[in-house]
């Protein structure tokens, strides 16, 4: 017997319904979590101009790079289910104050260990707040909306590059790299003010919402939560347990293994194309292809919403990427050279949005906290593997190259899991974004 779906009332069909939501929740997310990536990008600026003062070869380089991400591991479901029972609002809060202080005392550090333990504990604290703003967005954002809200909240990763790259340059050319970590890390500080009185757990808790707007916001949602799919006893094992939460931890470390591997050496990179140019000048060059990157990511993520084809929105960019990742290693010439790193950016940048649409459409709200934060826990060991086999790889073969052909290797087999791994018959992605269409 099949169970009776509850009918919602279906939201206003009004174009008029309102939309502060966008302009409140999603810009103050994204600007806390540009200062978060601002300390773990400003040391792939840093890394080059460091000049032997802890004597790092390019294998420490990238273990400096990707020790982060194993501290990052630690609180990634303890941060979501505190989100999900507790407060989204209060346990980003708490994180936010514990980083800013871990990242000013990375600039103190006085040897290579030191290094280590200071990127592991900034990553430590770092960790927990993506899927705790991810649980956030899904308070606020119906399924149809989310992978823009994910994909606008997200730009602040390669919008972070875009004003930090430089300002990290330039307070180089002004500084030391001390300085440079010391003061990058009191912004968080002071915009966890701005988070505590800005941000509300859910449309019924803000102040400066409209009652339409909420009650547009708690119907859509309702409507998106009984289209879902039960997860067996609709525990948190259940939900993990499922096949595709699984297909989607490896996609994500396979991609991620290629973006971070990507992320830390292209300003290595691009100083090498500007025969050792200074720091500012790097900063600045470093800034284009994430210009790049970051209309394609909305772009793509409004695509994703607009035909509900989130398989595909992951995996061609994937696949645009390992082409440009490789012709990147064949050709001669700065500017040819250049466009393919802005392709690149691009394309390991795009699937951001879409992706993370994909576990809250699979799963039902009491248990995707967990699995989000499972997939981005394991699948941010890649931020590990990547930067380091770069870095391993450039000083075993004195070359660049056989590092990016490896991390072309990673795409590629996220690719291959994201188009076969989750195809089912009808695939509940769509199915579930043609119904939310249909309830529009």
């Amino acid at each position: 017997m099949t169970e009776a779906r509850p009918e919602p009332d279906p939201p206003s069909p009004s174009p008029a319904v309102p939309a502060k939501r966008w302009a409140y929740v999603i810009p103050v997310a994204a600007i806390m979590y540009m200062l978060a990536y601002l300390d773990r990008n400003n040391v792939s600026v840093i890394l080059p101009y460091m000049h032997g003062d802890l004597e790092l070869s390019n294998a420490d380089k990238g273990l400096v790079g990707g020790i982060f991400f194993v501290g990052y591991v630690f609180l990634q479901i303890p941060a979501a289910i505190l989100a999900q029972r507790w407060s989204a609002r209060k346990t980003v809060v708490l994180l936010m104050v514990a980083w800013g202080l871990a990242a000013s005392l990375s600039g103190l550090v006085q040897t290579k260990s030191q290094f280590y333990v200071a990127r592991f504990v900034l990553g430590f604290f770092e960790g927990g707040v993506w899927p705790a703003v991810l649980i956030l967005l899904a308070s606020w954002f119906p399924l149809r909306e989310r992978a823009r809200a994910n994909a606008l909240w997200m730009a602040c990763l390669p919008l972070s590059s875009v004003f930090m790259a430089p300002l990290s340059g330039w307070m180089l050319d002004h500084a030391s790299w001390r300085w440079v970590l010391v003061l990058q890390g009191v912004p968080p500080l002071v915009w966890a003010v701005v988070w505590w009185f800005a941000v509300a757990d859910r449309p019924a808790q803000a102040r400066w919402i409209s009652r339409a707007e909420a009650d547009h916001v708690e119907h859509s949602i309702a409507a998106d939560e009984a289209a879902k799919p039960r997860a067996g006893s609709g525990s948190y094992l259940d939900a993990v347990k499922q096949r595709s939460v699984l297909v989607l931890i490896g996609v994500y470390f396979f991609w991620i293994t290629g973006f971070y591997g990507f992320n830390l050496w292209l300003p290595s990179v691009i100083k090498e194309l500007t025969h050792d140019g200074s720091s500012t000048e790097v900063g600045l060059l470093t800034a284009i292809p994430f210009t790049v990157a970051l209309v394609v990511m909305i772009a793509n993520a409004a695509w994703s919403d607009r035909t509900g084809r989130r398989r595909q929105a992951v995996a061609v960019p994937l696949v645009v990427g390992i082409a440009a990742l490789l012709l990147g290693q064949a050709v001669d010439g700065a500017l040819p050279r250049m466009l393919l790193l802005c392709v690149t950016a691009a394309a390991v940048y795009a699937p951001y949005g879409p992706f993370w649409a994909i576990p809250g459409q699979l799963l039902r709200f009491e248990v995707v906290a967990v699995a989000m934060g499972l997939i981005n826990a394991l699948g941010n060991l890649g931020g590990f593997a990547g930067p380091y086999l770069v870095g391993w790889l450039t000083d075993a073969t004195g070359s660049s190259v056989t590092g990016f052909a490896v991390l072309s290797g990673f795409l590629a087999v996220a690719v291959a899991l994201v188009t076969l791994g989750l195809r089912t018959g009808t695939h509940p992605v769509r199915r579930l974004s043609e119904q939310a269409a249909e309830g529009a």
